[in-house]
């Protein structure tokens, strides 16, 4: 029988089904407290505002009848949907998280938390910040530290020359500056 004249189970369509959260095996969920902080507070405003807003709606568009061309209530219970996949995420990861103060790391050396300024063969400098699984931003210059840019600098110090292996090729960064700031 075709996809096509299945029904979905209890009402849940194909977009419902959440991928398992995969962590790589025997890798720690490290996070910034800024980036918990943000985690939290995405949790929160989720649960006591989106999703009694969204709850509210649903309840007033299926008391107006006809549920099944009323778009209020179509949508309202998408949304929903949507909502409790992200809090459901949301838990599972702060669940498993590390957070990580690094403040009081010597000024240095980069360890998870540093914020790195670098510069290639070419003389063009960057910044990179190593951060969480959940953190990452590379338009921010916020990358995982589980990335082959931060493990190239983990534990190197200033003044250092490190070799990032990439699938862009092989590339020689000098380290010229490790600070320790709170990521906004």
């Amino acid at each position: 029988m075709s996809k096509a004249f299945t029904r979905a189970q209890d009402g849940e369509d194909e977009e419902d089904l959440e991928p398992e959260v995969k962590q790589p095996q025997g890798v720690k969920n490290y996070i910034t407290p800024a980036g918990y902080a943000r985690m939290k507070s995405e949790l929160k405003q989720l649960l006591d505002v989106e999703r009694p807003e969204v709850v509210g709606i649903v309840h007033w568009a299926a008391s107006n009848g006809d549920r099944s061309e009323n778009g209020d209530y179509i949508y309202g219970k998408k949304r929903l949907r949507e909502i409790d996949r992200r809090i459901r995420f949301l838990i599972k990861r702060m669940e498993i998280a590390e957070v990580v103060d690094s403040g009081n790391k010597e000024q240095d050396q980069v360890f998870f938390g540093a914020t790195v300024s670098v510069r290639d063969g070419a003389g063009h400098s960057r910044s990179v910040s190593i951060v969480g699984m959940d953190e990452v931003d590379p338009s921010r210059g916020r990358v995982s530290w589980i990335s082959p840019i931060a493990k190239a600098l983990l534990k190197a110090r200033v003044g250092d020359t490190v070799t990032l292996r990439s699938p862009a090729g092989v590339e020689e960064l000098e380290i010229e500056e490790v600070r320790y700031v709170d990521l906004p």
